[in-house]
């Protein structure tokens, strides 16, 4: 199961979601890829993401969202039990300074192999790395919700969640200099990582070169 963000903070469109519906149907390494949308608001997009892990009882479950600024494709190697948004969600709320689970740690770490999928990524000639901050926004949200879930509910499937690049149509837009990427390398990149993901089921790779300063 993959998902992606619908777009928000403006943006005609969102990255996420534009690569992810891409992948809807495919068989990768021998899995089978289902896709689904989610939105921008706090709460009901994890609620998205639990509805489809129900419908679809799937053995890996990686969410996508955008990361304006990064010019890299980033799976996170870790989600914090804390929000503190920038801006208000698509629907107003901005949580500030709160913890997202009473009885939640303070820390979850992903269950994909996130160095692999970076080794993957690079291996196509797509710009990736490890992020070791998912930021506090709703991306880090629905990680860690997402594996508090798994945690509680769904033991054995993995989980985790990856930042893409703004698409390049997006950029044309901004600053000059903001990074970017097309969505057809977004695409590869979320493929080849994919298909580490199911190659790599147990243990990660140990990599030095997986590093991300975000």
């Amino acid at each position: 199961l993959i998902t992606g963000f619908d777009p928000f903070g403006g943006e005609p469109v969102n990255p996420a979601w534009e690569a992810v519906k891409q992948l809807e149907g495919l068989v990768i390494a021998g899995a089978r890829v289902h896709t689904v949308e989610i939105p921008t608001v706090r709460f009901k997009a994890i609620a998205k993401v639990q509805e489809a892990i129900r419908h679809y009882d799937p053995e890996v479950v990686i969410c996508v969202g955008q990361a304006g600024g990064r010019a890299e494709i980033t799976p996170e190697f870790v989600g914090i039990n804390y929000a503190n948004f920038r801006i208000p969600d698509n629907e107003g709320f901005q949580p500030l300074s709160t913890k997202l689970e009473k009885d939640g740690p303070d820390a979850y770490f992903a269950t994909l192999p996130v160095q692999a999928m970076v080794d993957a990524c690079k291996e196509k000639g797509v710009p990736a790395n490890v992020s070791y901050s998912a930021g506090t926004y709703c991306c880090n949200e629905v990680l860690y919700e997402l594996l508090y879930a798994l945690d509680h509910r769904h033991p054995g499937v993995r989980g985790g969640f990856v930042h893409v690049p703004y698409l390049d149509s997006q950029a044309a837009n901004l600053k000059a200099g903001t990074p970017s990427m097309s969505l057809a390398r977004i695409t590869e990149g979320l493929t080849a990582m994919v298909a580490a993901m199911v190659e790599h089921e147990g243990e990660d790779i140990v990599s030095a070169s997986a590093g991300c300063e975000h």
